[in-house]
């Protein structure tokens, strides 16, 4: 599974005080850190900061890419931003976010294009975000089968069915898991990725949330995750899940893992 660093997003008050006094300490730390604990990205995001955006989502690639050459996923909605990041980047981006809204799909796709990025498809339109089942995975098959037809590879494609907090909607994650699987059912080449820690905001212990969410999705073919990689247990759950569920042949990834002393969490 290809694991995200989610981390280095603004809407987390120290990130956010180190992008505005351009802390870069903080931030290749930060990074290093997500490194260290095995993932395949490193998000970024910058929205928190709308009018400078763009100059803080360049100057973090610029600064993470400096200790790094993983590749980055790049969080934002803004397409100036997004054109700008992109061409700072060094080597072959994730971009989040393409939805089925008109106005950002038709600026986003260029960008896909130009670059040759991957995308993150977020299973949306331009009203408000569906709660309905039938809906997210229709604006998922509508999204997919378009950006195979403009050429993009579904290699390159991640569709996301949206991960609301269950303190808000106490049916979000059963809704999120039923549309993975009808997703997988429609078209089963499609990719899916889910934002974890969205499903556990506002209420306690969110890491026990995060990591269950996350064994129930991997059972319903998650392919990528954005969550927390320095949270071990929820690391270890995936090793041990991917096991389980048989995407880990003759278990050589959890024995390895056993090896590494990744298996031992307090």
């Amino acid at each position: 599974m290809i694991i995200i660093g989610e981390r280095i997003n603004s809407s987390r008050k120290p990130v956010s005080r180190a992008i505005e006094k351009h802390d870069i300490k903080f931030i290749q730390e930060e990074a290093l850190r997500q490194i260290a604990a095995s993932v395949d990205y490193l998000e970024i995001n910058a929205g928190a900061f709308w009018e400078k955006e763009t100059d803080y989502l360049r100057w973090l690639v610029v600064t993470v890419q400096e200790v790094s050459d993983k590749p980055l996923c790049i969080d934002t909605v803004n397409p100036t931003a997004a054109a700008i990041a992109l061409r700072a980047h060094r080597g072959v981006a994730l971009l989040n976010s393409i939805s089925a809204d008109k106005k950002r799909y038709a600026s986003m796709l260029p960008l896909v294009k130009e670059y040759g990025c991957g995308v993150i498809a977020l299973c949306s339109g331009s009203s408000e975000i569906p709660e309905s089942i039938d809906k997210r995975v229709n604006l998922g098959i509508e999204l997919w089968d378009s950006l195979t037809h403009e050429g993009i590879a579904p290699n390159r494609i991640f569709l996301d069915p949206l991960a609301f907090p269950i303190s808000v909607d106490q049916g979000s994650a059963t809704k999120l898991l039923t549309a993975m699987h009808h997703l997988k059912q429609a078209r089963p080449q499609v990719q899916l990725i889910c934002g974890i820690s969205n499903v556990s905001f506002g209420l306690p212990c969110r890491s026990l949330l995060n990591r269950s969410l996350t064994t129930l999705a991997i059972y319903q073919g998650l392919d990528a995750a954005i969550l927390d990689p320095c949270d071990k247990e929820l690391m270890a759950s995936i090793i041990a899940t991917k096991a389980l569920v048989g995407k880990d042949e003759y278990c050589l990834n959890y024995l390895e893992a056993y090896r590494q002393g990744k298996l031992k969490v307090p």
